[in-house]
């Protein structure tokens, strides 16, 4: 279920990504929208993580916004491994990569079940 609600707040934070920010573009409908956001997810899970790793210490010093420069980065690594996402450039992943962090944020802990 986490996994399915991950997904699908990916594809909802695209689409928002998409809808406000004219330098990024997903060719086709909702299952494009969900294969691009697993495709993401991939990424900036494997690709992305190990990065993060080796850049650390430029994300402490710049108190965690050096973390967006990377998701931006993952954003058009994507865009170039995937022909249903079109990125303009950097600045266009850059907002985008921030809009898509905080919609997902905001819909995973909407659904997210309260601790006891």
């Amino acid at each position: 279920m986490n996994l399915l609600v991950r997904l699908a707040a990916g594809a909802l934070g695209f689409w928002a990504a998409t809808s406000l920010i004219s330098g990024i573009t997903v060719n086709g409908g909702a299952p494009t929208y969900l294969w691009v956001a697993a495709l993401f997810g991939l990424i900036n899970g494997f690709i992305g993580s190990l990065v993060k790793l080796l850049t650390l210490p430029a994300i402490l010093l710049s108190l965690g916004l050096f973390a967006f420069v990377i998701n931006a980065a993952m954003l058009m690594l994507t865009a170039r491994w995937s022909d249903r996402l079109d990125v303009n450039n950097f600045w266009s992943a850059l907002a985008a990569s921030l809009i898509i962090s905080i919609v997902t944020t905001v819909v995973s802990r909407s659904f997210k079940s309260p601790r006891n």
